[in-house]
């Protein structure tokens, strides 16, 4: 089975600009090569802040709306994502709580299965 795992953005992490640390992106680096010789991983990715981003809003009207970035509620928001292959969803949770930067018990991570 496939699952999208999405890391959900926190105000801190969506500021135009930000960067993880030279540790954090160590740490993460060689968490995704484990995910990659595993054969975990099909896809992951970082993204931009929501400031670089647009939203389309379709309302019913004849011509959807258009938002530009940034996004108030980064509580919607997605930071990056991995695509991973799993057995199962408990197979794919136990893995993810072994991501770097959860120490500090911060930060969310949503998983979905993906539709076949």
């Amino acid at each position: 089975m496939r699952f999208l795992v999405m890391v959900k953005a926190e105000a801190e992490t969506d500021a135009p600009g930000f960067q993880p640390t030279e540790a954090e992106l160590t740490e993460m680096a060689q968490f995704n090569d484990r995910l990659y010789r595993e054969g975990r991983v099909e896809y992951a990715e970082g993204l931009t802040s929501s400031a670089e981003g647009a939203r389309i809003l379709f309302d019913g009207e004849a011509e959807p709306k258009v938002v530009d970035g940034p996004f108030a509620e980064t509580k919607e928001l997605i930071a990056g994502f991995w695509v991973l292959n799993g057995e199962s969803l408990e197979d794919v949770v136990a893995l993810m709580k072994q991501a770097p930067g959860t120490e500090d018990r911060s930060g969310v991570l949503e998983i979905r299965p993906i539709s076949e």
